[in-house]
């Protein structure tokens, strides 16, 4: 019966079937409601095949660079097991919450944030869940976390295309979708991953952002390319694509993470993604 649902019934194999008229050709819809007291008007997700890309700093970059232009923002950090997002932004609170759901922590600049290290006794502990326990806690921070009236909602997503990643485009309405990658030689293989998967779930991909693309030499300016010149352009060009930015390896960018004063940076590397967001 699974199989016909997927394919669509006729009249004839819905005839005497206990679930007649309550099947369909088209999929189910999984998405989770919001909770009653957020209004989001778009959501992007920010993902990556590989860890250690600088994901989360590109997803604390893009949403300041619309908190620059205006726009009401906030962070969904959904790299459980990995969270960055409120150290960089300097938060060490822990999120209060009451019977209608949980308050996100609000930054220097206005930024709404959400992270499993807002929830824990200690911001250094472990956490040594499950795929399944995670995900379910990823969809709790879009139901139960009243974000209030948001332009965007950034989402911090783990490496990968696991458990995680899949709940959120499955229970998330997720209008795009930004790939960080790194200049090395299997950069397209890892992106044409996050990309076909995004593409599976019917979600448009935005752009790539490519990070660590080049160290400028303090001395001469010259441009040197510490992990290989970049594939970036070849990735995009094959995937109809376009390059939102080529963050470099910035001194000032890193100071202002160890610091946790990210709500003052204005990463001018990123400045093409605001018309595409």
């Amino acid at each position: 019966m699974a199989e016909e649902q997927q394919k669509g019934c006729t009249s004839s194999d819905c005839a005497g079937c206990a679930h007649a008229g309550s099947c369909s050709s088209k999929p189910q819809d999984l998405r989770e409601p919001a909770n009653p007291f957020s209004k989001i008007k778009k959501v992007i997700a920010v993902v990556s095949g590989k860890g250690g890309v600088g994901k989360s700093l590109v997803t604390a970059s893009l949403a300041r660079l619309m908190r620059e232009q205006g726009f009401s923002v906030g962070i969904l950090d959904a790299d459980v097991t990995g969270p960055s997002i409120p150290k960089m932004y300097g938060i060490h609170d822990k999120a209060k919450g009451d019977e209608a759901g949980i308050f996100p922590c609000e930054a220097k600049d206005g930024t709404k944030i959400m992270s499993v290290n807002l929830l824990l006794e200690n911001e250094s502990d472990p956490v040594i869940w499950r795929g399944p326990v995670i995900a379910g806690v990823v969809t709790q921070f879009w139901t139960d976390v009243m974000w209030g009236e948001l332009d965007y909602l950034f989402v911090d997503m783990p490496p990968g295309t696991g458990d995680v990643p899949l709940t959120v485009f499955q229970s998330l309405p997720v209008d795009g979708v930004v790939i960080v990658t790194s200049p090395q030689d299997l950069v397209q293989m890892i992106v044409k991953k996050a990309y076909n998967m995004a593409k599976a779930m019917n979600i448009p991909v935005m752009g790539l952002v490519e990070n660590y693309s080049y160290l400028l030499c303090p001395d001469c300016g010259k441009r040197i390319s510490v992990f290989g010149e970049s594939h970036v352009d070849e990735a995009a060009e094959e995937l109809g694509l376009s390059v939102l930015g080529k963050m470099p390896i910035d001194a000032g960018l890193a100071e202002a993470v160890e610091q946790e004063r990210f709500y003052e940076v204005s990463n001018e590397y990123l400045s093409a993604a605001v018309n595409k967001l």
